[in-house]
């Protein structure tokens, strides 16, 4: 539980100002500031209250990042990691161990089910951001396949958010930059309320970025991104009871860089055009005197397209060839919630609806089909139900409050393919949780699910040439072929997570404060993991690039047995009138069972601090973070050991009260202070070194 620690009263996002001109030091003490997640139950719930781990990246944290990829919004969390290198459009996220398939991301509710060997998970800009919330741990309960690692689900604004009581129109412009890969960013955002009962957003962002400083001193170069982010959302209240919701978001990224943009990429220079756009219609029934029906419906079209047009031919094909990954998913989902008090003490919640989405996948190069991406399509329906349970003194002789939150979801899925078989499954996930509130500044927490994650297409359907090496010894002879096979029979990876822990909640300690403590422990046992496993023999110069295909090698995906991974977790913060922290720490350790060797995407240990000084006199907040990691040795390769290291940031936000200055705010930071060099897991590519950031923005509101 990360509180929203730095909130200012404001309701911003990042590079918007909301003109409502709240303090820019916080709301009275006296009154904490709740952190509010929705992902962790499908219902509004106290972060520290959830029996598990849940951050909630409220709109003030946000803006004071100045972030400008999710990894930068991301980065302080408890074991969440991001890897594959500066480039936004390679950075992949982990959640406990688990990247991939294996984590759940959604956008208002949109599934964001984009996948590629070398490309990140999901592309989108911050600027369009309110909340941001990372449930830890075993989810399928209620989210089905992905749920193993857990859930990242981003909010948007909305007009309503911007304008306070009596304002009916809006603005916002905004512009920053930020040194260490030359980015300029402009923003400009209109709200509106035409009737008492209709709200309006729209909002455009313009980025652009080239060659990345690293902390070596050295330059990442072939890093251009030319980014136009759009985004619109418009809703109407029938009634005080009923509601409907339209919005469209579109992330369009040309960028030139290598073909594999991780890492320090190859020679193999290509023209990227990445398109992410989501259209979502949601409707929401809402009445105070009905405790039957409490319902959210959310439809949407999901369109990734991912294309790369080579500028040269020292790739694995012609220069003029374009590549091309396109993913749609159409999905639906229904919840409704029912509440009873069954006797009095016993207040029950129940959560129960269905979900179904669809992926599509096609692949080309140039004419034919492109290696690595099959033709394939992926039906998956669920339904669940999810008790809570809340119980004042518990037997009638224990003090204090009790939560129980058992909760099963089915889901039947299948995957198809001209390549090869049809995969299909279905999987059970259940899940219980319990937290004891023995009095009302404590609580213990244990919670047992079951989770799982179905293959993948790509891991189903894999072929074509993965890569190739060219025959050095005779000219124009056939060169060493590393081939994508097939494996239509994999079975989905599952997991069982035992999870437990507490938490302190102090008020009044040394004043007008709050304190907050929350601890979790847990033990991931794995069946089936699916790995991807290249297997090339040794190069020798005979008979290697003498016999045509002898030495050729394959890259498939398989099953492994048995896996266990094993953490801990600590998120901690504190509100005084003057100041304010927070702090976190994150463990992860992961091993395959039978060899022994480490499995998962690890990460070292990892040590979070921020904390911000409140200067009210000068209606201004100075902070400082920290990030430390431990050296990471959970390797097969000795070439992947990293080194420990510290990082730090620091901040500072004024937004003057004065009447000529009203509606301006002014954002500076500056990360990597000291231009630490230090390199991530599995990055292969220092980051970046000192980057100095600058946002101003201007609000007015009428």
């Amino acid at each position: 539980m990360v509180r929203s620690w730095l909130s200012f009263g404001l309701a911003v996002t990042a590079g918007l100002c909301n003109p409502a001109r709240a303090d820019i030091n916080g709301t009275d003490p006296k009154e904490p500031i709740e952190t509010i997640s929705v992902t962790a139950t499908r219902n509004p719930t106290d972060a520290f209250e959830f029996p598990g781990m849940v951050t909630v990246i409220g709109p003030d944290d946000i803006s004071l990042l100045q972030a400008s990829t999710p990894d930068d919004l991301l980065k302080f969390v408890p074991n969440v990691e991001f890897t594959g290198g500066p480039r936004r459009t390679g950075e992949t996220p982990s959640i406990r161990g688990f990247s991939g398939s294996d984590l759940v991301i959604m956008i208002d509710g949109a599934r964001q089910n984009f996948g590629a060997g070398h490309d990140g998970r999901f592309f989108l800009d911050p600027t369009l951001l309110r909340q941001v919330e990372v449930l830890r741990g075993s989810s399928s309960s209620l989210y089905g396949s992905g749920g193993t690692g857990g859930v990242m689900e981003f909010r948007t604004a909305g007009a309503r958010d911007f304008l306070p009581d009596g304002r009916r129109f809006g603005g916002a412009l905004s512009g920053g930059y930020q040194g260490v890969n030359d980015e300029a960013v402009g923003t400009v955002s209109l709200y509106v309320l035409p009737t008492a009962n209709t709200d309006l957003l729209g909002s455009f962002t313009k980025r652009g970025s080239g060659t990345i400083e690293l902390g070596d001193g050295s330059e990442l170069d072939n890093t251009d991104d030319d980014i136009s982010s759009a985004f619109v959302k418009a809703g109407y209240d029938f009634s005080d009871t009923h509601r409907i919701e339209f919005s469209f978001r579109r992330f369009d990224n040309e960028a030139e860089e290598p073909n594999n943009g991780q890492g320090l990429g190859g020679s193999d220079q290509v023209e990227k055009d990445l398109l992410s756009q989501d259209l979502r219609l949601a409707y929401r029934y809402r009445d105070p005197d009905n405790a039957l029906i409490d319902l959210d419906v959310v439809a949407y079209s999901t369109q990734y397209e991912a294309d790369e047009l080579r500028l040269d031919a020292l790739g694995a094909g012609p220069d003029g060839e374009l590549l091309r990954r396109d993913v749609d998913t159409l999905g639906f989902r229904l919840d409704n919630r029912s509440r009873f008090a069954l006797t009095e003490g016993i207040a029950t919640t129940f959560t129960y609806g269905v979900e179904y989405y669809q992926d599509d996948q096609n692949g080309a190069a140039g004419a034919t089909e492109r290696a690595g991406v099959p033709d394939a399509e992926s039906d998956f329906l669920g339904v669940f139900l999810q008790a809570e349970i809340e119980v004042e003194q518990p037997f009638g002789v224990l003090p204090g409050s009790l939560l129980l939150l058992p909760g099963v979801r089915y889901d039947d899925y299948e995957s198809s393919s001209d390549l090869a078989d049809d995969n299909d499954e279905s999987n059970w996930s259940p899940r219980i949780a319990v937290n004891y509130s023995p009095v009302e500044w404590g609580l213990a927490f244990v919670s047992y699910g079951d989770a799982f994650r179905a293959p993948s297409m790509d891991e189903l359907y894999l072929t074509g040439v993965h890569f190739a090496i060219p025959n050095f010894i005779i000219p124009n002879g056939a060169p060493i072929i590393n081939r994508f096979i097939p494996n239509p029979d994999l079975k989905p990876q599952s997991t069982t997570t035992l999870e437990y822990g507490a938490g302190l909640n102090f008020s009044e300690l040394l004043g007008e404060d709050t304190l907050h403590f929350k601890v979790s422990r847990f033990h991931i046992d794995g069946d089936d993991f699916i790995n991807l496993s290249v297997t090339q023999p040794e190069l020798e110069i005979f008979p290697c690039f003498i016999i045509p295909g002898s030495c050729d090698g394959t890259t498939n995906s398989a099953n492994v047995a048995d896996a266990k991974l094993k953490g801990t977790e600590i998120e901690a913060s504190y509100d005084h009138p003057r100041f304010r922290f927070s702090l976190g720490y994150g463990h992860i350790h992961g091993r395959d069972q039978d060899t022994g060797e480490p499995i998962g995407s690890l990460a070292p240990d990892q040590l979070s601090f921020i904390g911000a000084v409140k200067v009210p006199e000068v209606d201004a907040i100075v902070g400082w973070r920290m990030l430390a990691a431990e050296q990471f040795d959970q390797v097969s390769d000795p070439a992947e050991i990293r080194d420990g290291y510290v990082v730090n940031d620091v901040f500072i936000a004024w937004q003057p009260d004065a009447p000529a200055l009203a509606g301006f705010r002014l954002d500076l930071g500056i990360d990597n202070v000291f231009d630490k060099k230090y390199e991530r897991v599995f990055n292969d590519v220092v980051e970046p070194g000192r980057n100095f950031k600058v946002l101003g923005t201007f609000s007015r509101n009428w």
